[in-house]
């Protein structure tokens, strides 16, 4: 890359890292976690950054790559997801600002699935469209709102959340 593409992407990085890492945070509910799949799309972006910028939303594709980072870790190592029982002591800012109860939130969407984590995060964490969440996901617009449909239901039902509300 020459020195002008390397910083557009040094900048491009810096102001978008805080929101990346938000993003994963909320996929994966570690902030370990979040940082590791933030670089590693950082990473993936910046090998083929040509191709980034001329797709006319960086933002947009590197959510994705966030995104599909994020589910690879489960398909190319097979780990089981291990979530924590308590947030870490320093959540990202952004999370801290979130408002209501934002342990309880996080402890209610560690009961979902990847897929429906996927789409509640993008979707009212991250205010994406339905589209948007459809493109970053790679799937159709009536999936993300299935999903959707489905996960607010588990949310609406989980006991934590309802005690969340009665305090």
């Amino acid at each position: 890359m020459s020195a002008e593409s390397d910083e557009e992407f040094r900048d491009f990085m810096r102001g978008r890292w805080p929101a990346m890492v938000r993003l994963a945070y909320g996929l994966t509910g570690d902030q370990g976690h979040a940082e590791d799949v933030a670089q590693a799309a950082f990473a993936r972006a910046y090998a083929s950054w040509s191709r980034v910028t001329r797709t006319g939303d960086p933002d947009a594709y590197v959510r994705k790559i966030v995104i599909n980072e994020n589910l690879s870790r489960f398909r190319k190592r097979r780990v089981a997801e291990d979530l924590v029982g308590a947030v870490p002591e320093g959540p990202p800012r952004s999370v801290a600002d979130a408002p209501g109860d934002s342990e309880t939130l996080l402890r209610a969407l560690r009961k979902l699935g990847p897929r429906q984590r996927a789409v509640i995060v993008a979707r009212y964490w991250m205010d994406m469209s339905e589209a948007e969440t459809a493109a970053a996901l790679n799937c159709s617009v009536g999936t993300v709102k299935s999903q959707a449909s489905r996960a607010l239901a588990t949310l609406r039902g989980s006991a934590e959340l309802m005690e969340g509300e009665l305090q």
